[in-house]
């Protein structure tokens, strides 16, 4: 018989490890984390580093953690304002008469910035107001060398292309996971295909994986840290999602889908011998999903056969061979704070780093969990110290969780998609708990 988790059971607060010593008082305290960059300081030195210079350019992992946390503390779009006035400033491009050599040692530097920036965070240019920064920051330097506009031409392109590819995110599953009541029709008007459509564990372990992959594909790495920008303090467990973070609220609301979907096909078959033999079905299509590296799917297959509908049926459990159910619930046992979970998906991630094939790559975490874990890293520590600096020590920890997770979900997924199956995972109607 499984057993029902409590949400409680999920992850624990100050289950990070133990925290970094803070940081003492200076500019420059505590041992640099990347080169040049301190433990802590004040936001302007930041900004200052994140700029650059005829002779300077800030290393790219420092980019990365700094334009992914500096949103706590300031909007993406004053952060690009302070920018480019600062290399309008040290650069002296107000000028009537620019120092063309010089500008020839800055102008890459300064569109390598925009091309990162503009690459990885697209969504912090879909205002107006920060293309016109761009434009005016290159409009500058474009007078000494032609191919500076040229460069900003195709970075502008590039961006529109990604935010229209972002704009076709996964919403369209919004409006089809309420669980709705049958409680007044015939059991017989409802139609329950998935054993019919696919058979087969293994390939609806790789559908899922697509729909896994497809879904990640659409969260930007600024969404986990947009999630608690504006948080309702009431909430105080859980994420604020809002129009920024919506690909991340799509996803979470694809793992209650698939956690209902289970639970419906379980509960769909009138004899226990049907119901049993589904059981069974989704038992090894968990394994397979644990076998591919899928954790997500896998926690949302266990948790469907873990709602009360599907775990009060004891005659049914008592026809299930239930001895793998047992192993893979094990796995993803919450006690220890998801230990096992937390050694299987090491496992993994170091399986992705060596593989041969994309087959090996995949890596899905569960994905509330890693919510939870980026959520109680950012109440846990104070994004500014007592002196008024900047924690960047905790800038690099969220940059490491974060910047993990978009490299395992930027894998191709290896498996031919099939249509029929994928559609029946998005559409098939799915009971509430009653």
């Amino acid at each position: 018989m499984p057993r029902t988790l409590s949400t409680s059971d999920m992850v624990t607060p100050g289950s990070l490890g133990p925290p970094h010593p803070e940081p003492t008082d200076g500019e420059q305290a505590g041992q640099p984390l990347l080169d040049g960059a301190p433990a802590s300081a004040s936001l302007d030195t930041l900004i200052e580093q994140l700029v650059p210079k005829a002779d300077y350019y800030p290393e790219k992992a420092y980019i990365f953690t700094f334009l992914l946390s500096s949103r706590l503390l300031i909007e993406p779009r004053e952060l690009l304002a302070r920018v480019c006035h600062l290399c309008i400033e040290q650069q002296q491009l107000d000028k009537p008469v620019l120092d063309k050599a010089q500008v020839r040692k800055f102008g890459p530097k300064l569109l390598q910035l925009l091309a990162e920036w503009t690459e990885t965070f697209p969504r912090d240019f879909q205002e107006e107001s920060t293309i016109s920064h761009l434009k005016d920051v290159v409009g500058r330097i474009a007078p000494c060398d032609e191919a500076y506009r040229r460069r900003m031409h195709q970075l502008l392109q590039a961006l529109h292309q990604k935010l229209a590819a972002l704009g076709q995110g996964p919403e369209s599953l919004l409006g089809t996971d309420k669980p709705i009541s049958y409680r007044n029709k015939p059991p017989a008007s409802i139609h329950r295909e998935l054993l019919n459509i696919c058979s087969d564990p293994y390939t609806l372990a790789q559908q899922l994986t697509h729909v896994e992959l497809e879904q990640l594909r659409h969260i930007g790495p600024e969404e986990f840290v947009q999630a608690f920008v504006n948080k309702d303090p009431l909430a105080s467990t859980k994420p604020c999602f809002s129009d920024k973070t919506n690909n991340l609220e799509a996803y979470v609301k694809w793992f209650n889908r698939l956690c209902y979907l289970v639970a419906t096909e379980i509960c769909m078959p009138a004899k226990k011998k049907q119901r049993a033999q589904v059981i069974e079905f989704f038992i090894d299509v968990a394994r397979e999903c644990f076998n591919i590296g899928n954790f997500n799917s896998l926690m949302a297959i266990i948790s469907g056969m873990n709602m009360s509908p599907v775990s009060r049926l004891k005659k049914t459990w008592a026809k299930v061979k239930t001895a793998k159910f047992f192993i893979l619930e094990h796995q993803m046992d919450p006690t220890g704070n998801f230990c096992n979970y937390r050694t299987a998906l090491r496992g993994a991630a170091h399986r992705s780093l060596t593989a041969h094939s994309s087959r090996e790559k995949i890596v899905i975490p569960f994905f509330s969990l890693l919510i939870k874990d980026i959520y109680f890293l950012n109440e846990g520590c104070a994004n500014r110290l007592p002196n008024g600096h900047v924690n960047f020590e905790k800038f690099l920890e969220l940059a490491k969780q974060v910047g993990e997770f978009i490299t395992w979900k930027q894998v191709e997924c290896p498996f031919e998609q099939d249509p029929s199956i994928t559609h029946y995972l998005h559409t098939a109607p799915i009971f509430s708990e009653d």
